[in-house]
Parts: C-alpha cells; sequence; structure tokens
C-alpha cells in the first residue's frame, strides 16, 4: 500500500488548466491522480454550470482510476480552488504510519433510484470495497466524499410520462434526497448504523449522521464519485487527519478542538474538509435566522458563507471546502468536519 500526497492549488475560474503544471512542478504525474475536490465559483444549485465546466477541464485528462468532485458555491470569503490527491509512493523516513486514499465509481443510478434505498446500498457497498482495496477497518477512516447525481426536469418529466414516482419532483428538492441517501450509504459502511436503521432514517423515522460523510450533488455525473480518506500503518507519510462536527454554523470550539489536537502533534494545517446548512429550526441557540426564508438567496448559500468564514479564519485563507447541506452529515444545523495536516519530519522541519 502506498500513501497520498495532498496540493491545494487556487484557480483563476472553473476551467482553469494550470493546476496541472503546478502537479507537475512538484514532481507529479497526472497519472498519480487519485482524485480531484474542488470549489467553482457558481451557485452551488441545480443550474451550477461552474462544475460541469471543470469536470469537462480534468475528466479526459485523470487516470479512469481517478474521480473528481466538483462542489459549487464560493460564497462570501471562500476561494475557488482544487485539492489534489496524489498516490505517492515515497516512505518518508522517521514515520511509521500516513494517510492514504483510494477512489471509486458506483456503478449508474437510475432516476427513479436516486434519494432512495438503492442509493443507500450502491454507495454502502462501493465504500465497503474501497476500505478493502485500501485494507482499513471503519475506524481508521476520517473522511468520505461522495459527489451523487440529482434528479432534473427532464428526468422527472420522463419518470412521471413512464408512470413512475420521483423521489421529488423539485429539481432543487432532489439535491437534497440524493445528499441523504449518500451520507446514509456511508454511516452503513463505516458501522455508524445498520442497513434498517438508515432505511428509516432516510424516511425521516430515525436520527443518522455521520462525522465522516461529505455529500454533495450535482447534474454533472449520473454516478456517484466516492474518495475514501483513512490512516495506515502500510504508509509513511507525515499526514495525518482528525475528525469531528460542528454542533451548528458557529460551533468555533468545535473546531479549535480539532486544530488543539493538530498543534499539540506538532502539525501544520494543510486542509479542511466541512459540511454546512441551515438549521431546520429555524434558529441558532435560541436566535431566529433567516436563511430559510429568504426569497433572493438560497439557504445553503448563506450556510456555506457563514461557515467558510469561520474556518477561513482559523486557517489562515479562504482555500477551503465547504460543502452546503448536510443531511446526516453531522446533527442538523451542524455538519461534519475532517482537518488534513502535516507533521515535521523528525528534526524540527515540515516534510
Amino acid at each position: 500500500m502506498t500513501g497520498i500526497a495532498l496540493l491545494t492549488v487556487p484557480t483563476a475560474e472553473p476551467g482553469d488548466a494550470h493546476p496541472f503544471d503546478a502537479l507537475t512542478e512538484k514532481g507529479y504525474r497526472t497519472d498519480d491522480l487519485v482524485s480531484v475536490i474542488g470549489k467553482t465559483e457558481g451557485n452551488g444549485c441545480v443550474n451550477d454550470f461552474s462544475r460541469t465546466l471543470a469536470t469537462a477541464v480534468w475528466e479526459p485528462r485523470i487516470p479512469e482510476s481517478a474521480v473528481t468532485v466538483f462542489s459549487g458555491g464560493t460564497e462570501g470569503v471562500l476561494s475557488p480552488h482544487v485539492n489534489l490527491f496524489l498516490r505517492d509512493e515515497r516512505s518518508h523516513p522517521g514515520f511509521d504510519r500516513g494517510l492514504v486514499a483510494a477512489a471509486r465509481r458506483s456503478r449508474v443510478l437510475e432516476p427513479v433510484e436516486i434519494g432512495r434505498e438503492a442509493q443507500v446500498d450502491t454507495v454502502a457497498d462501493t465504500v465497503g470495497k474501497l476500505l478493502a482495496e485500501l485494507g482499513v477497518t471503519p475506524a481508521d477512516v476520517h473522511l468520505v466524499l461522495v459527489k451523487c447525481p440529482l434528479l432534473t426536469s427532464d428526468t422527472i418529466a420522463a419518470l412521471q410520462a413512464a408512470g413512475a414516482v420521483p423521489v421529488a419532483t423539485d429539481t432543487y428538492a432532489s439535491m437534497g434526497h440524493s445528499r441523504a441517501a449518500s451520507s446514509l450509504g456511508i454511516a452503513v459502511a463505516l458501522g455508524e448504523c445498520d442497513r434498517e436503521t438508515a432505511l428509516h432514517a432516510l424516511a425521516g423515522e430515525a436520527d443518522v449522521w455521520s462525522a465522516r460523510a461529505s455529500a454533495s450533488a450535482g447534474a454533472e455525473l449520473d454516478d456517484c464519485h466516492i474518495l475514501v480518506v483513512a490512516e495506515s500503518p502500510t504508509a509513511a507519510n507525515p499526514l495525518r487527519a482528525v475528525h469531528g462536527h460542528m454542533a451548528d454554523a458557529i460551533d468555533l470550539a468545535a473546531v479549535q478542538r480539532l486544530l488543539s489536537q493538530v498543534a499539540e502533534a506538532g502539525g501544520t494545517v494543510r486542509q479542511i474538509f466541512a459540511k454546512a446548512e441551515a438549521d431546520p429550526r429555524g434558529a441558532i441557540r435560541g436566535f431566529r435566522h433567516t436563511m430559510l426564508t429568504d426569497s433572493d438567496i438560497n439557504a445553503t448559500r448563506h450556510s456555506r458563507a457563514a461557515v467558510g468564514g469561520l474556518l477561513a479564519a482559523l486557517k489562515g485563507d479562504g482555500a477551503v471546502y465547504v460543502s452546503g447541506g448536510a443531511e446526516h452529515q453531522g446533527p442538523p444545523g451542524g455538519g461534519s468536519i475532517t482537518v488534513i495536516y502535516e507533521l515535521p519530519t523528525p528534526g524540527g522541519t515540515e516534510a
């Protein structure tokens, strides 16, 4: 098993191909890519074609085994960028473990399956295969990132014409259903709940969430792109990760606890992956918020901006990965969070 390296590269626009040059300058090849995880400056909603443009640039040039995940929406201080997870075969002296990662595409989901039991099972099965490929247990996993499909107006109309019932008749609502099914599939694969409980949660009859799940939906794909990041003694590199959850959009203390763990280890933060959502109860710590009733700006855009500002201030720059819509990804109104950091080499310098 080989470990990974992580490069975070700013982008000038969704079609920006210069990160390929940055990759080469660091001594890597395109064939080394495991996954490209990016933030693009669209609206993050159904018609966010910035994701489609970024996908069109990257997909033809990456290995067949690699996956792309582009999350739209860089509101507030969030900065467009890509995170390049790279296969790195080097054994770094002084390290007896490190981060590993693997990616895979699921089978194509039929429109009638989106947001339903079949999607839960498909994601759970694919994550299980990735765990086996990496030779890790669920306890070793810090992050499972999924990009999943949604229902378009055309697919909804086609389902109805065929006498089938879509999970939602609103395209935007279908994004939430798809994210929910993917997140519950992750929870099943990681042993955080059993399949029956996950299906009850999908129906709104059980409270299940994962602090390691990150799911976003888009119209640019019809399968699920899945990345698993874990820690393993089969690798020897300076990358590590910690994960947890924010109880709400202003849960500074939860993030500080994770960053304290990084500081205690002598590490340097390399990237933060977080989910955010408008609290469905309409209030945060007893104070009313208007994210869910704003007719001008979608709630996911509000939540990305709020959480993005908090995390950017702590990291020191706006190139953080914050994805809106956190169904079963952390507690309601909160969100999952994973911090990837780098340890110094023995002797006091960073690897």
